[in-house]
């Protein structure tokens, strides 16, 4: 009797196994690319603010090779996204009603949007605001500035990281409302909760001090009250379609 649901089983793991293998092959195009741009990628970074004021220092023979695959594999990550959203999307889609497909299947290209912005605001704004405050304590303490390149962007990247994931949720809100695990009103009731998730979030990225707070804050809060926003657009589309699909 557990027959058929074993081999659904397996072929659910053989399925996945593909596409997790089409996605590697596909980075690892996206990976071969972004060996040539990197040079370039960490030229512009490098003439840009805040890193044009500084001299970047490598203190490990490792260090200039770590960084430049670094940097390649973190395009090839950006470049192969939609892919693997869409990959992720027919994965799943088999146990999605067709309506859920479309849904799915529309919010791939708002996603990787929703990245780019939250990667922009972070690179251009939560940055260099969260660097500036750093170096004004070292030299408030009579330090003297020596950046190493690895730790510079091992800084950059747990800051614009979880910031451009951040940007992600008022997708993520739109589709679960979609499927029905989410509504307005569940929003509104965790309100409070999220609030308080997104301080400790804003105090960890930030600089600890209540202006830097503030300005990480506030975005956070508004990505909220966007989802909540949406996710009511979506609710009510959603109770109208039944409705008449009744």
């Amino acid at each position: 009797m557990s027959m058929p649901n074993a081999m659904t089983f397996i072929g659910h793991l053989g399925e996945l196994r593909k596409r997790i293998i089409l996605v590697l092959v596909v980075l690892l195009m996206a990976m071969i690319a972004g060996l040539f741009i990197a040079p370039q990628i960490l030229h512009y970074l490098k003439s840009r603010p805040p890193a044009s004021d500084m001299v970047w220092n490598v203190f490990s023979p490792w260090d200039s090779a770590k960084i430049y695959m670094s940097v390649a594999l973190a395009f090839s990550i950006v470049v192969t996204l939609p892919y693997i959203l869409y990959q992720i999307w027919a994965f799943v889609k088999k146990g999605l009603e067709p309506v859920e497909q479309n849904a799915a299947f529309m919010y791939i290209p708002f996603a990787l949007i929703s990245f780019i912005i939250g990667l922009c605001f972070s690179y251009f704004i939560v940055f260099p605001m969260s660097l500036a405050f750093t170096t004004s304590i070292a030299k408030n303490l009579g330090f003297s500035e020596t950046y190493g390149v690895s730790q510079y962007f091992s800084f950059m990247f747990s800051i614009i990281i979880p910031v451009s994931l951040a940007f992600e949720l008022p997708i993520i809100v739109m589709f679960l409302t979609k499927l029905g695990v989410l509504n307005p009103k569940r929003l509104n009731a965790l309100r409070r909760h999220a609030y308080l998730i997104l301080v400790i979030t804003a105090s960890l990225i930030s600089p600890p001090e209540i202006i830097s707070h503030l300005m990480v804050f506030i975005p956070l809060v508004l990505l909220y009250e966007i989802s909540i926003m949406l996710s009511k657009v979506v609710y009510r589309r959603k109770n109208q379609e039944a409705f008449t699909s009744g």
